[in-house]
């Protein structure tokens, strides 16, 4: 589903991932996340895809709102699982949305 977010600006947080053992449990412990990112002030929507290389893209109000989802102490348990156990490597990019559009049938 694409996320419905607010006129620009807005910023995203692009996640992307080599995994070493996506299964079950990663999966449970994404779609916590999601559900605890929708309830942090600032959280604006996501967009997901896993295949051989994971992309998520998150969008927040502020950079503040970021800082407070990194510093979350159930995010950071999930941060700590996926360099232990599912991650092989990844990329954080953070990005000031400028300008968007969008196309629908």
């Amino acid at each position: 589903m694409i996320a419905k977010t607010p006129e620009t600006p807005y910023y995203a947080v692009v996640f992307t991932s080599l995994g070493k053992d996506i299964g079950e449990d990663y999966q449970n412990m994404a779609s916590e996340m999601e559900k605890l990112a929708n309830v942090q002030e600032g959280f604006l929507g996501i967009e997901t895809a896993r295949e051989a290389i994971g992309i998520t893209v998150s969008y927040w109000k502020s950079l503040e709102s970021i800082k407070r989802w990194k510093a979350n102490v159930d995010h950071k348990i999930a941060q700590d699982k996926g360099r232990k156990l599912w991650y092989k490597s990844f990329a954080v990019r953070i990005c000031k949305v400028e300008r968007d559009y969008f196309f629908n049938i």
